[in-house]
């Protein structure tokens, strides 16, 4: 019977027409919108060099530290060179910056060191940034010296004292050097970002054939339903088998999506397959006991609960960044439970840990969550499906 009803259960799904579009083809309809959407914005929004003047004046020409960083990050040479400099004086500074030919300037004084921008924006932040860590290098820089004077006497061989202290300071600097590189492209992706987003979309949609399957073995939505109630089969194997097909219809969609989206789209899911299986996988599996859990609790009709299903999906994806990406950021620090019990998030926060993480700990703990929200789902259904009686059928 268990073989019977897993068999009859996979049919019955496949010829389903609406259920095949929500499940199978518009995840498929979506990755392609996505993919003409964002296929370029890496490109538009690739870190260029930034256009700053440094005044030239004694107090810069002296300060070694200075000098020779700025050297280093504005060399045509250097391929991770960051700033386009000019060397001009004050006067042709605030001409360049006024014309807006520049993002801003440094001048250096004797107490202090002044960066000077028009407006606040990326490139302005990234040049303040540098100038206060190339202070902070100065300051250690400083520290190491004074530490080491303290240790002269008559007996120290000076030349000895000058060659250790020039290579403890060239060590500090090489170890503190600022290393700002252009890897926007590896670390920022609004497309994989969009993608993981569906990912889990695809995995919550298996929760309308979850709901589908479960709703034909219920006497009160269903002829078929009512059948089942009083024939004497085994109701647990009914339930399971038809959680099982469910369970392997939408396996079978996700492979399309990611084979789709991989070898056509072109999109890069890293290295760790296993686990981008293993995270899939449990995520189809939550996203089937939602539609059970829904399936069971509430005494509607099949589309209306098909309509929350949806609803509830697009709704936890919205909050997990689909339609923005900033909006994840805004649960995650305003709200933060909610986005603990949103599977959704569960689902892309576990593809963003293997994407951006050299540990594995935040995933596991997604895919724990994941599970755990599927147990007490799926724990839920069944304790309402074995108190379900009927005074009539």
């Amino acid at each position: 019977m268990f073989y019977h009803n897993f068999k009859y259960t996979i049919k019955t799904l496949l010829k389903d027409r609406a259920l095949i579009f929500w499940t199978l083809a518009f995840p498929l309809i979506l990755g392609t919108l996505f993919n003409m959407a964002f296929s370029d914005i890496e490109n538009k929004e690739k870190l260029e060099i930034i256009d700053i003047a440094i005044i030239d004046n004694t107090y810069f020409t002296k300060n070694e530290i200075y000098k020779e960083t700025f050297l280093h990050l504005g060399n045509k040479n250097n391929k991770d060179r960051l700033f386009n400099i000019k060397y001009v004086d004050e006067e042709q500074a605030k001409k360049l910056l006024a014309k807006k030919r520049v993002t801003g300037y440094l001048k250096l004084e004797e107490n202090s060191k002044k960066v000077v921008i028009a407006q606040n924006g990326i490139n302005e932040t990234i040049f303040k940034y540098v100038t206060e860590e190339i202070n902070e290098q100065e300051k250690i820089i400083k520290s190491i010296l004074e530490y080491k004077l303290k240790d002269i006497n008559s007996s120290i061989n000076l030349d000895k004292f000058y060659n250790d202290l020039y290579k403890n300071i060239k060590e500090t600097m090489n170890n503190n050097r600022i290393q700002i590189k252009d890897i926007s492209s590896n670390n920022l992706s609004y497309t994989m970002i969009e993608f993981y987003t569906l990912i889990a979309m695809t995995c919550l949609y298996g929760g309308i054939l979850g709901m589908v399957a479960i709703s034909k073995n219920l006497a009160n939505i269903s002829s078929i339903g009512k059948r089942v109630s009083i024939s004497p089969v085994s109701k647990k194997k009914l339930i399971l088998s038809s959680i099982l097909a469910s369970y392997i219809v939408q396996v079978i969609g996700i492979i399309l999506l990611f084979i789709y989206t991989n070898i056509i789209l072109k999109i890069d899911y890293g290295n760790d397959y296993l686990l981008v299986i293993l995270l899939s996988l449990v995520g189809t599996f939550a996203g089937l006991c939602l539609g059970t859990f829904i399936a069971c609790i509430f005494k509607l009709g099949e589309n209306t609960k098909t309509g929350i299903i949806i609803a509830l999906t697009m709704f936890f994806c919205f909050l997990s960044g689909m339609m923005g990406i900033t909006m994840k950021y805004i649960i995650d620090k305003n709200i933060p439970l909610l986005n603990k019990i949103n599977p959704a998030n569960m689902i892309t926060d576990g593809f963003y840990s293997l994407y951006y993480y050299d540990t594995k700990t935040r995933f596991y703990f997604n895919v724990i969550s994941l599970l755990l929200f599927s147990i007490i789902l799926l724990s839920i259904s069944i304790l309402s499906l074995r108190r379900q009686k009927y005074d009539n059928i």
